[in-house]
């Protein structure tokens, strides 16, 4: 069993009995704030307390021993949660003073507050959002601390944000030129000359605004410089552009003489980049875009934006795009930045190890080997920028050799490498990064007063444009064993969604070794990331479907994986990833991360929790790496046989409708005895009433001599013979029988196959020995009551959702793997009792509410809170049966439950040998 882990990396405060609160019980409890007479420095206890912070800490932080701030009589600090100063000045000013302070970077507060106790300023420091606003009004802004109360925000980009407006007028431009020069829009150089030419306005807007041209330069020359109707544009471009990549001023035109020298591969000549013919409009167009601040742009999200615009089925994208910054944090701060923020911290008054972090810093080398537009490249280039002007400022404040300051940067652009299969992303990739550069240089020139240039761009990147798959990574990054780290979103592809040129490029990664055609895609970024860092200092940590640590997957792909000497040194076992960029839309998903065997301590993350673990399985517990096969019968002897329901194949004339019991009855009474309820899980969830023939053998002379039903058994009979399988073809024989019949006229507990992933339960029910349960779900029959309370568990639930499986995003139940697999101890009669007891409370409850389907019962939003408190009384008596202890995570359920699955497999084989010596 794991432990949790306080104030642990990249999970928050991480500290036992934080309350989960909902959005409705954070708005209660923020609402007296605003209600106050006065304010004073009770304010930022009281504000953490009603997110659920735990009252010890906070308590410990108010007199003092929790509070890491530089000042304590006006500030309060606590590590990954927040930094808060009273101020008497501006609180803006203060808060602009502290983002960037070495102090807050050292201690990676969440959120950045300064008040005077009229207005108040805070700053989240993981998605860059700021607020300002009077502080009565703390309650009409709280939903922007939820992330105090494990609650991350989707940061919405609205429509008057610049990157969204900016990309809307390109699409626009884009629309027109491609209208302008038909020539452009199949051919596939053309098309990429197309895209080339819009990174190229990109940049020239971008320096215009920014310092590395002068104000509007070139917005001013094109407008200068063109005749109205845009027939001359492209001649213009073209020479501009031949000028920006000309260093020496007297080899331009005089009228271009001005434009800097920018070097790089970005305005380069050659016959594939040229300048499309404008229009009037189309010129135009291009004026507008000028006239927007382009100093706004984030490369974070810009280049997936900017990617929509020119993907063809891609543009509804546009009006609702997600940053990504808090998510793409869960694979750096874990696998890098927080171990480096503590050297940071350990090193905080010595000049020695400061300078030693910086050299660090300087030679760690990011690696993303499905990039896209570069957001993540981007999000860790920024982020080593960020850490190494905190290092800076504090050495200057240690040692006065070092107030006087170089204008370089130890981060360089040429140790960030990618790969990505498409050409202009590449182009948008690179852009991004000489973005992003620029920024942090600005803010280097704020903070210390010395300028850093970005042109003439001496870095064209490391950036490659091919398949990943079939790229010996080597050649992109070479692993020599320097400090490398592999972050990446890699593309989900299921196996049934694969096309032929993806299944062959399994062959190519897994070589000699052997693999299964169900993998996903995804296997082949894991698979090559593991040789590839295998016996290396290098780490990865991969963004994917949580679809891997899942059912068969886990056993399918991990093996490889865990063969090559490396283990997962962390993963966030689930969240959701809301972004509409490149390849990310809704899912859920997990982060993996892989590194060699170590000693080093390994995390499981939760939102707000993270728990310390001594292994870290590939169905991401604290647990053994064992693989769950299918087996044919209940591990151990608690439990029952669960059966699939029975399979009529029958064509559907065995199965009858409400109104076709009706008609039936009607016609013959006589058919009364072989009809009865006949339930899938559909029926069962949402209450449909169906209806089957069951004849039992002795009673088919019978069956069959009743016109009423001849004609259905005839039909029945048809459809089997015109099966292809033999099985089927021989049941014609019999068509009044199920093919499979697994039906007992006897109690028996239904459990669907598929069911919603929204619902924390799924709704398995307890049936009367008239109804029989059909192939759409599972059955145990002469089922007991204390069964279903075992099942109905959040116990159950958490072992179904790790080892069951998805379709599409449904959780999948399987009797094989999921339910007979299922470790339970030993069970007294008292307990078998007790379980019974609050499973009829569970129907019960039920029946109370009968005028609702299960589907709304078990819908998290609409649960009744008697039906929950009910779920709730289940729960903690399952959990009793495991645990002493009352569990705070569902992944400290998963941890003891692999624990007892091991244990009581090795007694089983133990066992074996035992009974052939007997014989």
């Amino acid at each position: 069993m794991g432990r949790l882990a306080e104030g642990s990396a990249g999970a928050g405060e991480g500290t036992p009995g934080v309350a989960r609160l909902n959005l409705k019980a954070v708005e209660e409890r923020v609402a007296p704030l605003a209600r106050r007479e006065s304010y004073d420095r009770e304010f930022i206890f009281d504000l953490l307390l009603a997110y659920g912070k735990p009252k010890g800490n906070v308590t410990r932080l108010r007199n003092g021993s929790l509070n890491v701030a530089a000042d304590k009589d006006r500030e309060v600090a606590q590590k990954n949660v927040v930094y808060f100063r009273e101020t008497d000045r501006e609180p803006l000013a203060d808060v602009e003073e502290l983002r960037t302070s070495p102090d807050v970077v050292r201690y990676n507060p969440r959120f950045v507050i300064a008040t005077d106790y009229d207005e108040l300023v805070a700053v989240d420091m993981k998605t860059g959002e700021n607020k300002v606003f009077p502080i009565r009004d703390i309650d009409k802004h709280f939903t922007f601390f939820l992330p105090w109360a494990g609650m991350e925000k989707a940061q919405y980009t609205s429509e008057a944000h610049a990157d969204v407006k900016a990309a809307e007028r390109m699409g626009k431009l884009f629309d027109e030129l491609l209208q302008a020069n038909p020539d452009l829009i199949d051919e596939q150089h053309g098309r990429h000359a197309l895209n080339v030419f819009f990174t190229r306005l990109l940049f020239c807007f971008f320096a215009e605004d920014t310092g590395i041209f002068t104000d509007e330069q070139f917005t001013t020359a094109v407008g200068s410089h063109t005749q109205a109707d845009g027939s001359d544009v492209q001649e213009f471009l073209t020479d501009l552009f031949n000028a920006l990549d000309t260093e020496n001023p007297e080899d331009k035109a005089s009228y271009l003489s001005a434009f800097p020298y920018v070097n790089g591969r970005l305005f380069e000549v050659t016959k594939q980049h040229v300048v499309p013919a404008f229009t009037k409009t189309a010129r135009g167009l291009l004026l507008d875009l000028g006239a927007l601040d382009w100093s706004e742009i984030n490369p974070d999200i810009f280049g997936s934006m900017f990617q929509a615009i020119v993907t063809p089925g891609k543009r509804s994208d546009l009006g609702q795009h997600y940053t990504s910054v808090p998510n793409v944090l869960k694979t750096i701060e874990p696998l890098f930045l927080d171990e480096l923020k503590e050297e940071f911290d350990a090193g905080f008054s010595s000049v020695g190890k400061l300078e030693k972090l910086l050299e660090r810093i300087g030679a760690i080398k990011i690696f993303d080997p499905a990039c896209g537009s570069g957001n993540f490249l981007v999000i860790a280039y920024k982020e080593l920028r960020r850490l190494e002007h905190a290092i800076l400022e504090r050495l200057a404040a240690l040692s006065p050799k070092h107030q006087v300051l170089y204008a370089v940067s130890k981060i360089d652009i040429e140790n960030f490498y990618g790969i990505e299969i498409d050409d202009f992303a590449v182009e948008v990739a690179i852009l991004s990064l000489w973005i992003a550069k620029h920024q942090m240089n600005s803010e280097f020139r704020e903070k210390f007063g010395v300028e850093i240039p970005l042109i003439p761009l001496k870095e064209t990147g490391q950036i490659r444009a091919g398949n990943a798959t079939r790229i010996d990574w080597n050649t992109v990054c070479l692993n020599n064993g320097d400090e490398i780290y592999l972050i990446s979103n890699p593309p989900y592809v299921g196996s049934s969604m694969q096309t032929d040129e993806q299944k062959a490029e399994f062959k190519g990664v897994f070589g000699s070794r052997s693999f299964s055609k169900n993998l996903d895609y995804i296997t082949l970024w894991f698979v090559k990331g593991a040789d590839y860092i295998a016996g290396t200092r290098a780490q990865l940590s991969f963004v994917t479907t949580n679809s891997i640590a899942q059912g068969d997957h886990v056993g399918l792909m991990f093996p490889a994986i865990f063969d090559t000497g490396v283990e997962v040194g962390f993963a966030y076992t689930s969240f959701k990833w809301e972004n509409n960029a490149k390849r990310n839309a809704g899912v859920t998903v997990s982060v993996v991360s892989l590194r060699n065997r170590s000693s080093a301590a390994k995390y499981i993350f939760t939102d707000d929790l993270s728990i310390e673990s001594k292994n870290i399985n590939g169905y991401l517990a604290d647990a053994p790496n064992v693989y769950l096969s299918r087996r044919s019968a209940p591990l151990g002897s608690e439990l029952p046989r669960m059966v699939r329901g029975s399979q009529p194949s029958d064509g559907g004339h065995l199965i009858l409708e409400a109104v076709e019991r009706s008609s039936l009855l009607e016609e013959a009474p006589e058919s009364a005895p072989f009809i009865k309820r006949y339930m899938g899980a559909s029926d069962f969830i949402k209450d449909d009433a169906r209806y089957c023939l069951w004849i039992e053998p002795p009673d088919a002379s019978i069956a069959m001599a009743n016109p009423a039903l001849t004609s259905r058994f005839s039909r029945v009979a048809e459809f089997r013979r015109s099966r292809n399988d033999k099985t089927t073809r021989d049941f014609a024989e019999r068509p009044w029988q199920f093919k499979q019949p697994a039906y007992k006229p006897t109690d028996s507990i239904i459990v669907p196959r598929v069911s919603s992933e929204r619902r924390e339960y799924i709704p398995m029910g307890y049936l009367g020995p008239d109804t029989v349960v059909s192939d759409a779900a599972f059955a145990v029959y002469d089922a007991e009551p204390w069964l279903f309370g075992l099942l109905t568990s959040r116990m159950h639930m958490v072992w179904a959702r790790a080892v069951g499986g998805k379709l599409k995003t449904d959780y999948r139940y399987s009797n094989t793997i999921v339910y007979n697999n299922y470790p339970v101890p030993s069970l007294s009669e008292v307990m078998k009792e007790q379980l019974t007891v609050a499973a009829l409370r569970v129907l019960d409850v039920r029946e109370y509410h009968c005028e609702k389907t299960l589907a709304e019962l078990y819908d998290p939003n609409k649960m009744p809170d008697d039906l929950r408190a009910a779920h709730s009384e289940v729960d903690a008596l399952v959990d009793s049966i495991y645990s002493k202890r009352s569990y705070e995570t569902d992944e400290e359920r998963l941890s003891d439950l692999f624990a007892m699955y091991e244990e009581m497999t090795a007694a089983e084989q133990a066992a074996k040998p035992a009974k052939r010596s007997k014989k």
